[in-house]
């Protein structure tokens, strides 16, 4: 037994070994794993714990068939599970807890991507119309984050997307996000319109109805 100790003490050289052994502390921590902790684990530097954890990457992208795959997310990586198997994991959940984005969630979230660090008040200016409850909820999904304040009058909080935001979209950096061209900008100006008339409905309705309560007190 001790003397398995010490070998799993040295460094790793092999590289077969060397993937085993990223493999293995991928799979048990369950969330992304930094480099600097692959090479600790391997006992050796980042540059190898790095090629390490590629090749293994690459190995499983090979595997079309297999249900899991490892995603390089910027100085990091992960085990997770191949987004076109998610509608079979929904059969054998009994209550999912994978949150669902609103079309307005993810306006939203899209002008933090492409903007950020950006400020709530820049978003509604964007979009139009007040974004709180849409920040808010970016930030309890772990989608958005408080990524420090602007160095202006009332420092207002910037906002700036996660690392888990990368996983959900299958994406390695932010520098991967894709153009928006000009008929998704149309779209997005459109859906903003839409929601600022319903939005303004909503509170002629309720105004009428504040009134008719006073006529009545």
């Amino acid at each position: 037994m001790d003397m398995d100790l010490r070998e799993h003490a040295d460094s790793v050289t092999e590289e077969a070994a060397q993937e085993a052994v990223v493999e293995a502390v991928l799979f048990t921590m369950g969330q992304s794993v930094e480099v600097r902790q692959l090479a600790a684990a391997l006992g050796t530097d980042e540059k190898s714990a790095r090629e390490a954890a590629r090749r293994l990457s690459a190995k499983y992208n090979k595997r079309r068939k297999k249900g899991l795959q490892i995603m390089e997310l910027e100085d990091a990586f992960q085990m997770c599970t191949r987004q076109e198997y998610y509608q079979y994991l929904i059969r054998v959940a009994s209550a999912p807890k994978r949150q669902v984005l609103t079309e307005v969630m993810l306006e939203t979230l899209s002008i933090i991507a492409y903007r950020q660090p950006v400020t709530k008040l820049e978003i509604e200016k964007i979009r139009g119309v007040k974004s709180d409850h849409a920040v808010n909820k970016l930030i309890e999904y772990n989608l958005v984050y408080e990524a420090g304040r602007l160095d202006a009058p009332g420092r207002p909080a910037l906002f700036a997307t996660t690392e888990e935001f990368l996983r959900r979209f299958g994406i390695g950096s932010t520098v991967d996000l894709p153009e928006l061209n000009p008929e998704v900008e149309e779209e997005i100006k459109s859906e903003v319109e839409q929601e600022l008339s319903m939005k303004l409905s909503e509170e002629k309705e309720e105004e009428e109805e504040d009134e008719a309560d006073r006529q009545i007190l």
